[in-house]
């Protein structure tokens, strides 16, 4: 390529440098086509920089009674946080041969009730809380969301702007969400916004997709340029960020609605057993994929330091908390890298002091703000069917059920 376009330039310049020659004709051509194609990108960043107005239909939810509580009364925090890919303990066994036991038990002895037969509804981040977030399957939160329809928008701002959040800010809730790297899971019009100070050494998506996909590719083939570590010390800073200020979250003034949605155990993987710094393009092929060998590989690398941050954290909210909180510890999905149903198999625990008998081993995430609003704020939502779907990559709406596992507590 460099050859071709050294070539065209020289061959303009000639031709600019001839003494009959005329451009202004092809200069105006050549404007008009530019001026076309700025227009065309720029309808394309205004179409997805405009807020996408939130689905309101067929959604039984959708207004909402308020929830009931004494005036006064001093509200329980709520946590969800989201350990994204965090895998059941039986699936991690069977899989990766590995043994959460110990994990496992140290959630219940902090009082933690852990669903043991629990699956995600839905194998993707963003259905899958869109769903719990909303505590509804997703064609029942409006009549479009048909298997012909591809765009996400409407997902993301169910996501962002769910029923759950906005009982609660209507009850004296403050929101608190954290950076995620990904815009459509990050509520940064929450109350309490907390993102990481940006890096020197920070790229955007556009320009690693810049250095990516022209000429400027070759400093990374050279090895001049690490994308896959410049992208992992970002991912690193953000969930070390995130797990840090976890536990000063408490210190909060006022009822909190706290959403953390931490990328971990799920790749790029950027920590070693005891938080160390790894270069996350050690489990990668050449070709930028990952084979199930070293995704394992990794995945078992950052799973015993995600436990023992768990292990601090969570005693530390409970510790510092004037109300026991409530704590919802949950994978977004299982391991992607493994097949159905293991890939939907989750982690699942919940920190209700007093509230655990609504709770049974397989209930799912479209079922969790039903059982707390039930057991906290007198509402009486029924119980729904615990279902898992799944979908092709580009039909995103195009959902199949997947077995329900039905597992030994």
């Amino acid at each position: 390529m460099a050859s071709i376009w050294s070539a065209l330039a020289i061959f303009v310049l000639v031709g600019a440098a001839l003494p009959k020659a005329r451009f202004k004709n092809v200069a105006v051509v050549l404007n008009i086509i530019s001026i076309g194609l700025t227009l065309f990108v720029a309808a394309q960043v205004i179409w997805w920089s405009l807020p996408h107005p939130r689905p309101t239909g067929g959604n039984e939810l959708t207004p909402a009674k308020p929830l009931q509580f004494t005036q006064g009364e001093t509200l329980p925090d709520i946590y969800y946080i989201i350990m994204d890919s965090y895998g059941r303990a039986d699936a991690l066994q069977s899989a990766y041969d590995f043994d959460n036991t110990e994990f496992i038990d140290s959630l219940e002895q902090m009082g933690f009730y852990v669903a043991s037969c629990s699956q995600s509804n839905y194998a993707r981040t963003d259905f899958s809380l869109a769903s719990s977030l909303n505590m509804s399957y997703v064609p029942d939160l409006d009549p479009d969301f048909t298997p012909e329809l591809r765009d996400p928008h409407p997902i993301w701002e169910l996501l962002q702007h769910s029923t759950v959040r906005q009982l609660l800010e209507e009850a004296g809730y403050k929101t608190v969400a954290f950076a995620t790297g990904f815009n459509w899971s990050q509520l940064e019009d929450a109350d309490v916004y907390l993102e990481p100070p940006p890096l020197f050494s920070d790229l955007t998506a556009f320009e690693i997709m810049l250095l990516q996909t022209t000429p400027a590719r070759h400093l990374t083939n050279s090895g001049i340029l690490n994308l896959d570590g410049i992208a992992g010390m970002r991912f690193r800073e953000r969930t070390l960020f995130a797990l840090e200020e976890l536990s000063r979250v408490p210190e909060i003034q006022g009822p909190k609605f706290v959403f953390a949605h931490i990328i971990a155990p799920h790749p790029p993987f950027v920590f070693g057993v005891n938080g160390e710094k790894i270069d996350p393009a050690e489990y990668l092929s050449p070709t930028g994929s990952y084979s199930a060998k070293d995704y394992r590989r990794g995945y078992l690398q950052v799973l015993p330091f995600i436990n023992k941050q768990l292990e601090y954290i969570l005693p530390e909210i409970i510790k510092k908390s004037s109300v026991p909180p409530i704590i919802i510890v949950q994978g977004d999905h299982g391991v992607w890298a493994l097949s159905y149903p293991k890939r939907i198999q989750i982690l699942n625990a919940y920190y209700l002091p007093g509230h655990t008998g609504s709770l049974y081993p397989s209930i799912s995430p479209v079922n969790s703000f039903r059982v707390l609003l039930n057991n906290y704020f007198g509402m009486e939502y029924p119980l729904l069917e615990d279902k898992s779907y799944s979908a092709p990559r580009y039909e995103i709406y195009n959902f199949s059920p997947v077995a329900y596992n039905k597992c030994n507590p």
